[in-house]
């Protein structure tokens, strides 16, 4: 009868601890801390000061010296196109990869490789070989260049004495042309194979050719005197 007796009280000993771990003193119960909502993350990056100061500065003062009313009619930059060609991937199709992987850290957006549109023999060229690469750039990359093009890069250039004015089109857009890409810091000099050049087609929504001229130098292209 003891035995029994010791055992019942071990049982219900045994059933009291249990009880204590699952619900216990409610006011000593550990309680898991909950996590709070996460904070917002934001995507968005700043904007590029160029962008900034056309919009406070450059804007303002086009106003002014065009005349202009309506401010929707201020010219400004619509986009950027950098093409540049590779004659020699017809006789060797893999000289077009480090093509478009320099393009690719110039601009910092992938480059398309544009084809020939049509055969012509005397160059060697079937319809649809690679020719060159080609990148349209716009909006914060669109600035972003420009802002590197006119501050560092073409200050590299030997003997720069500042770009041609007589490259526009008569339509507001204006081509540059580039003899290699070495003059980008983006470049190692020990990784290129071989110079290429590229050209740097920048078109507004100017209306004539002074307009964007007076666009260009507000932005701080350097024309030649």
């Amino acid at each position: 009868m003891a035995d029994e007796q010791k055992k019942d009280g071990q049982k219900k000993d045994e059933q009291k601890k249990v009880k204590a771990g699952k619900g216990g003193d409610k006011g000593h119960a550990p309680v898991e801390a909950k996590a709070g909502p996460e904070a917002p993350r934001h995507a968005a990056k700043e904007r590029p000061r160029l962008r900034a100061r056309f919009e406070k500065e450059v804007a303002v003062a086009l106003m002014k010296e065009l005349e202009l009313k309506n401010p929707m009619a201020v010219p400004r930059l619509n986009k950027i196109v950098v093409n540049m060609g590779v004659g020699e991937a017809t006789q060797n199709a893999k000289l077009i990869d480090p093509a478009v992987n320099e393009l690719g850290q110039i601009t910092g957006q992938k480059p398309i490789v544009t084809r020939a549109k049509k055969s012509i023999a005397a160059f060697k060229v079937r319809e649809g070989m690679p020719i060159g690469a080609m990148v349209t750039l716009r909006g914060d990359r669109m600035y972003e260049f420009f802002d590197r093009l006119v501050s560092i890069v073409l200050p590299r250039v030997r003997d720069f004495r500042g770009v041609s004015t007589k490259s526009f089109d008569g339509r507001g857009n204006y081509t540059l042309g580039l003899h290699d890409q070495l003059i980008f810091p983006e470049i190692d000099y020990a990784k290129v194979d071989k110079l290429k050049g590229m050209n740097v087609t920048i078109v507004t929504t100017a209306r004539s050719d002074d307009q964007a001229r007076s666009l260009l130098k507000h932005l701080g292209m350097p024309f030649r005197a």
